[in-house]
């Protein structure tokens, strides 16, 4: 099995080193990100299919063939660190996907189930499996289902149409109607779809082994589509509760979103994510139980008003990415971006993009929100300490103002909320606005 690892924006050359990929892995790599949702227009949203190497994009996550897996690795690294190993961007992946989706990853779990050595997929496969064991050991959740059946003694109730129809040649048999208990639920056929979904997928010999045990122990319950599967059907109570945390990853699993199957004759699957998209969720997620009561709480992706009217139509309809509320007034709009700042010295506006500007600035307009925030990942090349730049809007000394800032993804998961509690409420409680701009600071929108 070939297994390489390079991050977000890297090359991989075409070759048999270890640092290299045999060429026609490649090729099967390729196709099946083109299968991707993010793949894009020209198929190459995943991986840039060169003459000379592929050059992966700003998706992370795992393409695996027959013999090959490919994982991709965010690239921005912790504050204050240079050289940060694979193994290192790889729990902080697992911890964003663990917060974001609701994952059952406690504290010790990355030391017990081996994140050092293997790719993220392997990864949530053996927490998958080691999860899933350890529930049926319980016992596997039954239900009572109607059953029909043609017996030789009455169970249940006699189906009268059936039996003076169907049976009435056969009076030795009754036409039987009754419940019993039956393990072919939706619930279990959703962890049988995953198990054999995760069959085809993984690579590790212990984990192969574990599915193959899993698959015996679902034998009897229907083989359901992923497609097809009934998650409505699902009612989690207190006689079930434990299988929240597996119903959770058994969705990310199967989910249509983050997976793709490849089409044709190319065999292959891909667990993918768009760090943008992740790094938004991650920050609503963490700042929603920052901003617990404090009065203030966050929605994502809301708003929905619209730029522009033609008459009584509205056009160009917006969706700011956090929108922090207190009560119905709108208190704060926070655009997250999975984009790498510049230190100063390198770019006086540290790669802050204009358009990015503009963009806060018209849903400061929109929305009637003085203040507005583009939230960044912090990295090892900037400075230590996070970044938190204020600019009046328009003029110097307006009221209202934009604030750059960066959020470090490194350290425990309370630090990333103190920090994100911290920079809210500093921003919506300055008792002096004017104080927001000083006037030796650049105008920094009259220079963008």
């Amino acid at each position: 099995m070939i297994r390489r690892t390079i991050r977000e924006w890297e090359r991989i050359a075409y070759g048999s080193g270890d640092s290299e990929i045999p060429e026609t892995q490649a090729d099967r790599l390729a196709a099946v990100a083109r299968t991707s949702t993010f793949s894009g227009r020209g198929g190459e949203g995943v991986l840039e299919h060169g003459r000379k190497g592929l050059r992966a994009r700003g998706v992370v996550g795992v393409i695996a063939t027959p013999g090959c897996q490919l994982e991709i690795l965010p690239k921005i690294e912790g504050g204050g660190e240079s050289g940060v190993s694979d193994a290192a961007l790889r729990q902080r992946l697992i911890h964003m996907l663990a917060v974001t989706y609701d994952l059952p990853i406690e504290a010790g779990a990355m030391t017990r189930l081996g994140w050092q050595r293997e790719t993220v997929l392997e990864f949530l496969i053996r927490l998958f499996c080691a999860k899933l064991t350890d529930a049926v050991r319980q016992g596997m959740p039954r239900h009572y289902l109607e059953h029909e059946d043609d017996l030789p003694a009455l169970r249940g109730r006699l189906d009268v149409r059936r039996q003076f129809s169907t049976l009435a040649v056969s009076p030795q048999k009754l036409a039987c109607r009754f419940d019993a208990l039956s393990p072919d639920i939706a619930l279990n056929q959703v962890m049988r779809a995953a198990v054999r979904k995760l069959s085809r997928l993984s690579a590790a010999p212990d984990n192969q082994r574990a599915l193959r045990e899993l698959s015996f122990v679902y034998a009897d319950v229907d083989d359901v589509p992923p497609n097809a599967l009934r998650w409505d059907r699902i009612v989690l109570d207190r006689t079930n509760r434990r299988w929240r945390d597996l119903l959770s990853l058994a969705h990310l699993i199967l989910s249509d979103r983050h997976q793709q199957t490849s089409a044709g004759t190319i065999d292959g699957h891909a667990l993918l994510f768009e760090m943008n998209v992740l790094f938004e969720a991650y920050v609503e997620r963490v700042l929603s139980r920052a901003l617990a009561g404090t009065g203030f709480h966050v929605t994502s992706q809301g708003g929905h008003r619209n730029c522009l009217y033609e008459g009584e139509t509205g056009r160009f309809r917006t969706r700011p990415d956090l929108i922090v509320r207190q009560g119905e007034r709108i208190a704060l709009i926070i655009d997250t971006k999975w984009k790498r700042m510049t230190p100063r010295i390198d770019d006086p506006k540290q790669g802050v993009s204009q358009a990015d500007v503009y963009q806060l600035m018209a849903y400061g307009r929109l929305y009637d929100c003085p203040d507005v925030v583009l939230l960044y990942p912090h990295h090892g090349d900037l400075p230590p300490d996070p970044i938190r730049r204020r600019f009046s809007i328009g003029k110097r000394g307006a009221e209202d103002t934009l604030l750059v800032a960066t959020q470090d993804l490194a350290g425990p998961l309370r630090s990333h909320k103190d920090a994100l509690r911290q920079l809210v409420l500093d921003h919506l409680q300055r008792d002096d606005r004017s104080e927001a701009a000083p006037h030796n600071k650049e105008a920094f929108f009259h220079s963008m």
